[in-house]
């Protein structure tokens, strides 16, 4: 007998946004040059690139604000709340809900389904909850898990089990939805939940890490998710 799904846990970017390539030495610069201090923009990448490669490497977390101080930035001063303004400002585009979303997600409360967040990130929790209030959707989680605030990445299994504690359900009775093999497939099917992919996202070959984990099904669009978890919920 096919176990019970009481919640569905989503990773965020390229899963509840639509995938985007990002230029990050623009992104950098955009920091840089608001600060005042092009030469940061290098330093930011190089370190930005070393926090990535350790989280790929190593699973264990980082901050923007850990980052931008490797980096040589003074967070104290009106330089970086400029330039964080910029550097925000550079990210809006990218950061938009897929309009799917809400109706994905009252469909599955509207079944007695918790809906979760699990996102790989630097950036803070009120930052990505911002978001998600801009975009009309906040109201609609039940649990919200961020990296930046936990000391592990995706595969992790400490970072399933953290958002399974969040939305107060079993592991086993969770599923998870993302568009990575190894960190929204292989990750949670280490502590026993279910995982739908969503195959959209041109990764970097940079940010591929082989693995033979096979999803439990596929969604070829957000609203896919609804009907596979009702068949799941009806076995």
């Amino acid at each position: 007998m096919t176990q019970e799904v009481q919640a569905v846990i989503f990773d965020w970017g390229g899963t509840l946004t639509p995938w985007h390539d990002i230029d990050f030495e623009a992104e950098a610069m955009s920091y840089a040059a608001a600060y005042g201090d092009p030469a940061l923009a290098q330093r930011l990448l190089d370190a930005t690139t070393v926090a990535w490669a350790r989280a790929h490497e190593e699973h264990t977390s980082a901050r923007i604000e850990e980052i931008l101080v490797e980096a040589g930035a003074d967070l104290h001063g009106e330089a970086h709340r400029s330039a964080l303004a910029a550097y925000r400002a550079f990210w809006e585009p990218h950061t938009a809900t897929d309009p799917q979303v809400r109706q994905v997600w009252e469909g599955l409360r509207d079944n007695g389904i918790r809906v979760g967040v699990l996102s790989n990130t630097i950036w803070e929790r009120d930052y990505h909850r911002d978001l998600f209030e801009r975009d009309g959707v906040l109201d609609l989680i039940d649990g919200d898990v961020y990296s930046s605030e936990i000391p592990w990445v995706k595969p992790h299994h400490e970072a399933f089990l953290t958002a399974a504690d969040a939305v107060r359900v079993d592991p086993t009775k969770c599923v998870y939805v993302g568009d990575r093999l190894f960190e929204d497939i292989h990750g949670p099917q280490q502590i026993g939940m279910r995982a739908i992919w969503i195959p959209h996202s041109v990764l970097p070959e940079a940010q591929v890490v082989a693995t033979d984990a096979r999803p439990d099904a596929v969604a070829h669009e957000l609203l896919d998710v609804l009907t596979i978890v009702s068949g799941w919920s009806a076995a």
